[in-house]
């Protein structure tokens, strides 16, 4: 559980500097991207946090976000509105990482 605690603690800080960069009304570009890679940094830190959980906690070994999400759905901790939400933050963010790889 201290594993659990220590992912969700690094997933909040991850989460603050995000909103810290959301507020910026006009961004420039260095701005922009900045955010970026803090929607990366803290999508990746909450679905690790999800997973160390879904082990800890529940005995379940899920190994991709997607599969994160759709088991806390599963197993009643997001409702159906949450899990697609979840989902569709996870294909946007694949969608943005192809666009960036192209460029």
């Amino acid at each position: 559980m201290e594993r659990v605690k220590q992912r969700l603690q690094t997933a909040q800080k991850a989460l603050s500097a995000f909103e810290e960069v959301l507020e910026i009304q006009s961004p420039s570009a260095i701005e922009r991207d900045a955010s970026l890679q803090r929607f990366e940094v803290s999508f990746e830190a909450c679905w690790k946090a999800g997973k160390q959980f879904l082990y800890d906690v529940e005995g379940l070994d899920v190994g991709s976000p997607k599969g994160v999400f759709r088991t806390f759905r599963e197993i009643g901790y997001l409702s159906e509105e949450h899990t697609i939400s979840c989902l569709t933050m996870i294909n946007d963010r694949t969608s943005l990482f192809i666009r960036i790889m192209r460029s």
